[in-house]
């Protein structure tokens, strides 16, 4: 090839580089400001409200009696609201429907929300705000009785639980030889191990502290020592880290400053 070819051939790729160059940064800088416009932080602030999915039935977290809900998420979300000067409006959701009402409905979903990967498949969580963890709810006399899952686990021994959350997948998993009942009410649920129509109901070891204070005659079974690591987390819209980082940074600073201790004070107490 001649030196007067080379040049030019040399031209055209210098040309054809730089095109490709020029296309991706104007391809990558609208999305970019796509992104940061589309955030549900600036949707709630315009909207003038944030939207909370949350179940209800789950002391101390959330609960809803009297038309009203109540707990430490509520008072929490309520609070993230007030940091953003909107008001808060709460969808009521059960445990199987609360993933896809939260990405269908809502802006977050508090109450008790365990991390799950399979949730995190679906949405983004919040720093962990409570490390917990499944241990038993018995009757006291039986405490001794049930304190492995290989005791718990057997034909004789009536399991009952509440459908959709991750205590009937840890029942469904490690429990699957004990009887297994599934009861629709997570409100009454402890009554019936009172009543004697079930044994055992495991879940996590906050819930199993408020209810032994709730229902004399049951007690939480080794609560400081869950049979698997947990936390709780409020789930957030999958991709927004602008929105995430904020909630993020609101709930480090009241754990700091000591709202969130005084919130969790007020409930379990």
């Amino acid at each position: 090839m001649s030196k007067y070819g080379k040049l030019v051939r040399l031209l055209t790729l210098s040309i054809m580089f730089s095109g490709i160059t020029v296309a991706i940064s104007t391809q990558a800088q609208p999305t970019e400001n796509v992104n940061a416009a589309q955030s549900r932080l600036d949707g709630i602030i315009a909207r003038g409200t944030l939207r909370a999915c949350t179940t209800g039935d789950y002391k101390p977290y959330s609960y809803y009696e009297n038309g009203k809900f109540e707990g430490v998420d509520i008072d929490m979300a309520r609070s993230l609201a007030k940091s953003l000067g909107v008001r808060v409006d709460f969808v009521k959701t059960s445990w199987p429907r609360l993933t896809n009402d939260f990405i269908a409905m809502c802006d977050i979903a508090v109450g008790g929300v365990s991390t799950t990967l399979e949730r995190q498949r679906r949405a983004f969580f919040t720093e962990p705000y409570q490390v917990d963890g499944k241990t038993p709810i018995v009757r006291c006399d039986d405490a001794n009785k049930y304190q492995t899952i290989e005791q718990i686990d057997q034909p004789s021994t009536r399991v009952i639980v509440n459908p959709g959350g991750t205590n009937e997948g840890f029942a469904k998993k490690y429990l699957s030889r004990a009887n297994l009942t599934v009861y629709p009410d997570n409100v009454t649920v402890f009554r019936q191990i009172l009543d004697r129509k079930a044994d055992v109901m495991v879940t996590d070891a906050s819930e199993t502290l408020l209810q032994q204070k709730l229902n004399p005659g049951l007690c939480s079974v080794h609560p400081d020592k869950p049979f698997q690591f947990g936390e709780k987390a409020w789930m957030l819209p999958r991709g927004d880290v602008v929105f995430q980082q904020y909630v993020n940074q609101w709930l480090h600073l009241a754990r700091e400053n000591g709202e969130y201790q005084s919130i969790w004070d007020k409930w379990i107490k």
